[in-house]
């Protein structure tokens, strides 16, 4: 039998509307975890999908003068066009509406009807279309508002199959606690170890038949209820039961979704079912946190959250960039600042920032001053000695990255690239092989050179799941056909870039971003870009009615509490501090925001050493856009006070707080 593959997939996406940042990310993390698994040498299996039967479907369709299965079929299209054109390579779609999929589910409840885990009852209750959920009269307020999801609701009574999902809670929780991993993050495991302890309701599986839908079998007048029909896909795709080679996918390595399909579905109603039928379960169920657009949920029905096509145009017409890398670019933002614990705000700003601060200045900076001076001809010097510091902070960056992914956390794993992207950038200016070439001290400059180019691989390489196009620009500038076609461990080896090779055409990777010409208002009626728009202002296609509001005239240092609110303020831990060369006022501090690693360039050498300042906690400007002071890179700014004689005051949290926690 052949051997089991790495099997991955994203929840299958609702074709009531069509596909936006918010759909792309789950899908993104799934692409970048089958590139990364296969650069570890697995036999990667990814799907995707589309979910096609639910009644909110339907009615979406009877909006438009469609038959259901035409609207899906334009909608789900979308879905694939789409993951096209973020570069994003699935090894199947999978849609609920295939005969091959409707087959496995009827099989599915024969059997769980035979054991007796399936029964017919009587829901009478409240039922929300938006959420195609059942909820309890706890989980919805006085006015008919589910209080999680803020949807209505209707008061519902029919007769139905129920799923004995009650009869599992012992058993999820003995799988949970022998599977520390199984549910991740840490976080969504503890929500759904109270829901279970909190008692978990039998579900209904079936609903009153309205023409759309899968029948179920012996009761053609009821069609299955959403959930009990969308989950199986993962199941279907394997070919279970007739296909022999099944379980070479199953069970899956990882299911990934967003948290508002998590704890009730994915990590309780589906792993019973699986328990039902007595097939092993998927080893990780990995649930992230939402997209929010100015503090409200990002979603199709809010029409608050872009489609990535829009985003990726006023990337380039913003920067001039190729579209091919501004695809990437908001491939890396939406997988570096997306997290698992919490909501994250899409911001256009937040964008250009990584854009011109990451992307910009401390990736495609090196390459391009190295490439475009020509040393030795454009050749990488062969037999260089690799730099220690270097190669230290490289081994540093591959095992946090490797940490990361075993939870599945591209934020942190982007992040540990960064201190090796940096680490090369100060090795090159103090290192100057500008200097040395003018000198004449040849050596120099080859190590230099070559231990600069090899960071640069390096980090690409690490970067390559997330950003595969830019990778292989990079490949192609140091003049190699592939990054990505060695083995993982010789790969992520300091030192394997290899010498005497003619490096290619240097050309900036990351023109920068103009953030006047992403973050323009719209004209009016052309708002295709929703989050970039002022509050207020008409989207697409919409005239607004609205005065302009009436504001007080503010004297010459007063600013609004919008203009306030646009400083972002951050606790940060000082790791490192030392002296800027040929500079008696400027310090260069190593800062630990969160997860995340900075530099930042202060000139409080006067009132402070570096050994006094490390493990302080200090307040930074956190968005504040990056400078060279005396050619260091300076990313943020910190608060300060200043005594009688001009000596700075560092402005500090009065007792520990969490570091990148917000100050308000």
């Amino acid at each position: 039998m052949p051997e089991k593959r790495y099997y991955i997939t994203t929840p299958i996406y609702y074709v009531n509307g069509v596909p936006h940042v918010g759909s792309a990310t789950t899908t993104l993390l799934c692409d970048a975890h089958t590139r990364y698994r296969k650069l570890r040498g697995d036999d990667a299996y990814f799907l995707t999908g589309t979910d096609e039967h639910a009644q909110k479907v339907a009615d979406a369709a009877a909006k438009v003068g469609k038959t259901p299965q035409d609207f899906v079929d334009e909608v789900s299209q979308r879905y694939v066009e789409c993951w096209e054109y973020l570069g994003i390579k699935y090894n199947s779609f999978i849609r609920t509406s295939e005969e091959r999929h409707k087959k496995v589910v009827r099989e599915i409840f024969s059997r769980l009807q035979a054991s007796g885990d399936i029964y017919l009852g009587v829901y009478e209750g409240w039922y929300s279309v938006a959420d195609e959920t059942f909820f309890r009269d706890t989980d919805v307020d006085e006015n008919g508002i589910v209080k999680e999801t803020g949807a209505k609701v209707i008061r519902i009574q029919e007769d139905v199959h129920y799923f004995r999902l009650s009869a599992y809670g012992e058993r999820l929780k003995a799988h949970i606690a022998a599977n520390p991993t199984f549910l991740l993050p840490e976080t969504r495991r503890n929500e759904v170890l109270a829901m279970i302890d909190d008692g978990l309701r039998d579900i209904a599986i079936s609903r009153k038949n309205a023409g759309w839908g899968i029948e179920v079998p012996g009761d053609e007048g009821k069609v299955f209820y959403v959930w009990f029909d969308a989950l199986i896909n993962y199941l279907s795709e394997t070919g279970w039961p007739d296909n022999e080679n099944w379980s070479t996918l199953w069970p899956a390595d990882a299911h990934l979704m967003a948290k508002e399909i998590y704890a009730r579905f994915h990590a309780t109603f589906w792993p019973a079912m699986l328990m039902g039928l007595g097939l092993p379960l998927p080893k990780h169920v990995v649930g992230h946190g939402w997209w929010t657009v100015g503090g409200e949920k990002g979603s199709k029905s809010k029409g608050n959250i872009p489609e990535p096509k829009a985003v990726v145009d006023a990337l380039v017409a913003a920067s001039g960039a190729a579209e091919s890398t501004a695809k990437d670019a908001l491939r890396y933002y939406l997988l570096r600042d997306i997290r698992f614990t919490d909501d994250s705000e899409f911001s256009l700003e937040l964008l250009a920032n990584r854009w011109n601060a990451d992307l910009g200045n401390d990736f495609g900076n090196v390459l391009n001053r190295i490439l475009k001076a020509t040393y030795f001809d454009g050749v990488i010097p062969a037999s260089a000695p690799l730099d220690p510091g270097l190669t230290a902070v490289a081994a540093e960056a591959v095992a946090a990255y490797e940490k990361a992914l075993e939870r599945f956390d591209w934020g942190s794993a982007l992040s540990s690239v960064w201190p090796l992207l940096r680490a090369v950038n100060v090795y090159l200016a103090e290192k100057a092989p500008w200097k040395a070439a003018k000198a004449g001290e040849t050596a120099a400059v080859a190590e230099a050179v070559y231990n600069a180019l090899e960071g640069v691989r390096l980090a690409t390489y690490l970067l390559s799941p997330v950003m595969p196009t830019v990778a292989a620009e990079v490949a192609s500038q140091l003049g190699l056909e592939s990054l990505t076609s060695g083995t993982w461990e010789d790969s992520t080896r300091f030192g394997a870039l290899p010498g005497g090779i003619k490096t290619g055409e240097p050309a900036p990777l990351f023109p920068r971003v103009d953030t006047k010409i992403l973050l323009a208002p719209p004209p009016p009626g052309d708002s295709a870009v929703s989050p970039s728009a002022p509050k207020g202002y008409p989207a697409k296609g919409e005239k607004s009615d609205k005065q302009p509001m009436e504001t007080e005239a503010p004297t010459s240092n007063e600013i609004t509490i919008d203009d306030f609110l646009k400083v972002e303020l951050r606790v940060a831990d000082i790791v490192a501090a030392e002296k800027v060369p040929d500079a008696d006022k400027l310090l260069k501090l190593q800062l630990k925001i969160g997860e995340e690693d900075r530099q930042i360039v202060s000139g409080i050498a006067t009132a402070y050493t570096p050994e006094e300042l490390v493990g302080r906690q200090i307040v930074v400007v956190y968005n504040l856009k990056p400078r060279k002071m005396r050619g260091v890179e300076s990313k943020g700014m910190l608060l300060a006070a200043t005594d009688a004689e001009g000596n700075a005051i560092l402005l500090q949290p009065d007792k520990k707080a969490d570091s990148g926690s917000t100050v308000r």
